[in-house]
């Protein structure tokens, strides 16, 4: 189920990100005076006159044959892109900040509590990162000191500045004209400093070009691992002779993240995502009191402290996100977790290697 959902997760959240970097894109294209033609802009809308996200869909494709080659990333690298990501939110801060109009936050909070609890759950696909640092524990010196610190450090840092760019944003233009694919550059634009909107969507587009490698990389890596246990077919732990890549799970994760982030919109994609990575923490957070009752002996990397308060927390916060999404969302993954038990009971559970061992019995 955690599997299967996370499929969800991945796949998603990398069709959002490519139609982020497809309006970043677009934005730096026309400051040099090229416009796409408006049906291949943006995903299908009859009102609007538009069919596919081009853009999207030719990043996704550009991704998927760097991945299928054996693509690695070094950590100087991912450095560098942090380096310049940070620089770009800081130049927009900086220079965004002199624009700012007190009056537009006026009504501040102009759809409500209920607004803002709606926004969390929807901004949550900002954080979804988070948890992938948890996965590090068992290669970390000192795991119950070091993890936390890490972790809510920078949830801290990136918090502030997500506020800050936030507030900066909604001070330089009215929030009801943000409904766009590049805000940052938009609202630059809208003050007249198209030199800085220019240096924030490349930033931008080199920024979301390495998330985006590492999210696909992610999704194959998942399909591989559940099709070497059993629950996928065996396409998808293929591994290439020469280059050790599951080039054929590769190009069917290429193609479905296509298909999504050319014709789905950005904000069907990312509440999506959210309900997906919030029902996988739920879950986890269970999981988490279970084990300690059935397997109280397990040898664990990092003891989450103050159970069960702290995941009984988790799953009440993340419930109230889930509640907080709208009901086409939460229907659509109903859908998705329909369709994976359906997978699970006509394939998975027959092959499940898992069947062979204690764990099955």
């Amino acid at each position: 189920m955690i599997g299967w959902d996370l499929i969800l997760e991945y796949e998603v959240a990398s069709a959002a990100v490519a139609s982020g970097w497809s309006g970043y894109a677009q934005g730096l294209l026309a400051g040099f005076g090229i416009h796409l033609p408006v049906a291949l802009t943006n995903a299908f809308d009859a009102s609007k006159g538009t069919i596919i996200d081009l853009p999207a869909v030719v990043i996704i494709f550009v991704i998927t044959l760097l991945l299928m080659k054996g693509t690695r990333e070094s950590a100087r690298f991912n450095t560098l892109m942090v380096i310049i990501k940070v620089a770009v939110i800081l130049l927009f801060l900086i220079v965004g900040i002199g624009y700012v109009k007190p009056e537009n936050w006026s009504p501040f909070m102009p759809f409500g509590f209920a607004g803002v609890a709606t926004g969390a759950a929807t901004v949550f696909f900002a954080f979804i990162g988070f948890d992938a640092v948890s996965t590090a524990a068992e290669e970390v010196r000192n795991p119950q000191r070091d993890m936390p610190i890490g972790i809510i450090t920078s949830l801290l840092v990136c918090t502030l500045l997500y506020i800050d760019v936030s507030l900066t944003l909604t001070g330089i233009v009215p929030y009801d004209m943000l409904n766009v694919k590049n805000p940052v550059a938009f609202a630059l634009n809208y003050v007249k400093q198209d030199w800085v909107a220019g240096f924030i969507s490349l930033g931008a587009i080199v920024g979301i070009t390495t998330v985006l490698l590492v999210m696909m990389y992610g999704q194959t890596r998942l399909f591989f691992a559940m099709s070497r246990d059993g629950l996928l077919p065996a396409v998808f732990s293929q591994v290439h002779p020469t280059t050790q890549v599951p080039r054929k799970s590769t190009l069917i994760v290429g193609i479905l993240v296509a298909i999504f982030s050319g014709l789905l919109p950005l904000n069907k994609l990312a509440e999506l995502t959210n309900i997906g990575t919030l029902f996988a923490f739920i879950l986890v957070s269970i999981g988490v009191v279970v084990l300690r009752r059935t397997n109280p002996e397990l040898r664990r990397a990092f003891r989450t402290p103050f159970v069960p308060l702290v995941p009984i927390l988790a799953v009440l916060f993340c419930g109230y996100l889930v509640y907080s999404l709208p009901a086409v969302t939460k229907i659509g993954f109903l859908g998705w977790l329909a369709a994976g038990a359906v997978v699970y009971f006509l394939y998975g559970r027959r092959h499940s290697h898992l069947r062979d061992g204690e764990y099955g019995k």
